[in-house]
């Protein structure tokens, strides 16, 4: 059937789209994926076949946004720990070890302020938060305004200050390992580092180092890499971390959103008008 394909529909990078795949489809006029980032295609390649690319960057925002809080807060008030306190046979413990950082009055900084990040600031400023954030350019003053956020043209500036640092960037040739070792040692030792971008965007291995040192507090990771992480990773042996299988988006409204919006990007390229999410190569 391979001449009667017109687009493709990506779901959690599947199918895997190479050149032999598009060697295949002669016909083929539109790939839309199901998500925002698109570091798991060759962009290049793909528009070299003249097949048009879209992603779903309006599906998606809310619920990633809402995984990047809901880490922040399960990690600031221990939640993990202290939920296997409470279920344990003799639930033992001393209340100063179960301490949490209050949220209030915190900073947190925002690495990647597009659309999912903005979405951060929203809840952040709700839970009176201070807000940071770095970003290739400036958003608009009243953009600013009006979540309370403070830019930071250099990174270096957002790392020292911030009581939580939340990475949403995409994953690109410049972000790669985009917090190592050198940016964990800005932070304060009492900060927390949350991940919801990809997990190339951080060196593992730094970050191990980092938290068995206490180099920082803690870790929250909605992404590792690889995913899953092998059952012997140390970062799966550590109490001052969170790790999720790459919730982000994973809701049941988010979910028909992210088709809804595919399915409209598809018809509009089958039918020569402008995509609303089209990605073109870089």
């Amino acid at each position: 059937v391979g001449k009667k394909v017109q687009a493709i529909y990506l779901w959690w990078h599947k199918p895997v789209i190479d050149k032999e795949l598009l060697q295949s489809l002669p016909n083929l006029k539109v790939i839309a994926n199901s998500g925002v980032g698109m570091d798991h295609l060759d962009l290049k390649l793909i528009a070299s076949f003249g097949v048009k690319m879209a992603n779903a960057p309006r599906a998606v925002s809310s619920s990633t946004a809402d995984t990047g809080m809901a880490l922040l807060l399960a990690s600031a008030r221990r939640l993990v720990e202290v939920h296997n306190i409470s279920i344990s046979p003799s639930m033992e413990y001393c209340e100063a070890d179960i301490l949490g950082v209050k949220i209030a009055g915190a900073t947190l900084g925002i690495i990647g302020m597009g659309s999912i990040g903005y979405k951060i600031a929203l809840r952040a400023k709700a839970f009176e938060m201070n807000i940071l954030y770095h970003n290739r350019t400036q958003r608009k003053a009243q953009e600013e305004q009006a979540v309370g956020a403070t830019y930071c043209k250099k990174i270096d500036s957002l790392l020292q200050q911030a009581d939580f640092v939340m990475v949403v960037v995409s994953l690109t040739p410049q972000t790669h390992k985009l917090i190592g070792r050198r940016e964990l040692e800005l932070m304060k030792p009492t900060a927390t580092l949350i991940n919801i971008s990809r997990g190339a965007v951080v060196d593992q291995e730094a970050l191990v180092a980092a938290l068995q040192t206490r180099v920082i507090r803690a870790a929250a990771l909605d992404v590792t890499s690889p995913e899953p992480l092998p059952r012997d990773h140390p970062l799966l042996k550590l109490k001052n971390v969170i790790i999720t299988p790459h919730l982000g988006i994973k809701t049941d409204k988010a979910s028909y959103m992210i088709t809804e919006e595919a399915v409209e990007n598809i018809l509009a390229a089958l039918n020569g008008l402008p995509m609303p999410s089209e990605v073109l190569p870089s």
